[in-house]
């Protein structure tokens, strides 16, 4: 799962996906309901690739935007059924998100301590996404796909000790044409872990709050 997590800046994303990214003004962090750039498949020019402003936290035309608080994660093996996802699978809606980092919370210490995962090579990581648009306020907006990540040396130090252990699906550059375009989905090592040698993660504490 992943809840936080910090989109890349418009030159990383130029300079590692090879795609032309506006200069947006959005949050530097990003949460359910926070808008951030996508990497999708051009809808002006057949081959290209575009960046997008879109809502973090998937909202159908038939929802209320409230429901983006519930469906920034989307399960790999459920997200072909699910209603509020289905749509975007079936018409092959692929996106990547670009992030400099993400957050999770490692419990070891008895209480949720904010952990910073990032590439160990301090690349952007490409978070495979779908995404899906409302016509009637022409909203964009996405969720991230997630895969199990039992017994991965890194990803099951966080969240509950009780809960099941997921992470994002980070694609490798090599893939991502092939998720975009939709001419991996049926490929079974796409929905891989990560390798835990491949990433690194540090102890980052939210900041305490400022009353008022």
């Amino acid at each position: 799962m992943c809840a936080d997590y910090t989109p890349s800046r418009s030159d990383q994303i130029e300079q590692h996906f090879a795609v032309r990214s506006p200069q947006f003004d959005l949050p530097p962090e990003a949460w359910p309901g926070y808008m951030a750039p996508i990497i999708r498949a051009s809808h002006d020019v057949p081959g290209e690739l575009e960046v997008a402003p879109a809502c973090f936290g998937m909202v159908p035309h038939w929802a209320d935007m409230k429901l983006a608080r519930q469906t920034y994660n989307a399960r790999t093996e459920t997200v072909a059924q699910k209603p509020s996802f289905r749509n975007a699978w079936k018409r092959k809606q692929f996106c990547i998100i670009p992030a400099g980092n993400f957050f999770e919370p490692c419990y070891e210490t008895g209480k949720p301590i904010r952990w910073r995962i990032e590439r160990a090579d301090g690349m952007p990581a490409a978070i495979a996404g779908i995404w899906e648009f409302r016509p009637q306020d022409l909203l964009l907006s996405f969720s991230m796909l997630t895969i199990n990540a039992d017994g991965h040396p890194l990803m099951q130090r966080f969240h509950k000790p009780d809960d099941e252990k997921r992470m994002v699906m980070i694609l490798d550059p090599d893939q991502y044409h092939g998720w975009l375009n939709g001419s991996l989905v049926g490929e079974e090592d796409l929905f891989q872990q990560y390798p835990a040698e491949r990433l690194m993660a540090v102890a980052d504490p939210l900041p305490p709050r400022v009353k008022k």
